[in-house]
């Protein structure tokens, strides 16, 4: 059973960073593309970072030299650095998964930054 569990949010003061983790289980990380969302109140589902299995990634423009993601396959952890936090970063942060043709979500991880 595949499992994604999101940790490392919390409040946080605007301009400050944060580091998600993102920890599988039940599956090889080495194969799966990976990747970040989140989910703002009142807002739909959007996509932050991805990683693909052989390290290739691409971020929304709004998160471009802000956020890092990047995965340690041994540690099967998924992170997201997050710097120079915005206000409007406030969401909810999900971890997604691809992995032999199906999809797998995390609970998420609640950010907050205040201004």
């Amino acid at each position: 059973q595949v499992q994604l569990v999101e940790s490392g949010g919390g409040l946080v003061q605007a301009g400050g960073s944060l580091t998600l983790s993102c920890a599988a289980s039940g599956l090889i990380l080495s194969f799966a593309d990976m990747g970040w969302y989140r989910q703002a109140p009142g807002k739909q589902r959007e996509l932050v970072a991805h990683i693909t299995s052989r390290g290739i990634t691409n971020y929304a423009d709004s998160m471009k030299g802000r956020f890092t993601i990047s995965r340690d396959n041994a540690k099967r952890t998924v992170y997201l650095q997050m710097n120079s936090l915005k206000p409007e970063d406030t969401a909810i942060y999900y971890c997604n998964g691809r992995y032999t043709n199906m999809e797998y979500w995390g609970k998420g991880t609640l950010v907050t930054v205040s201004s």
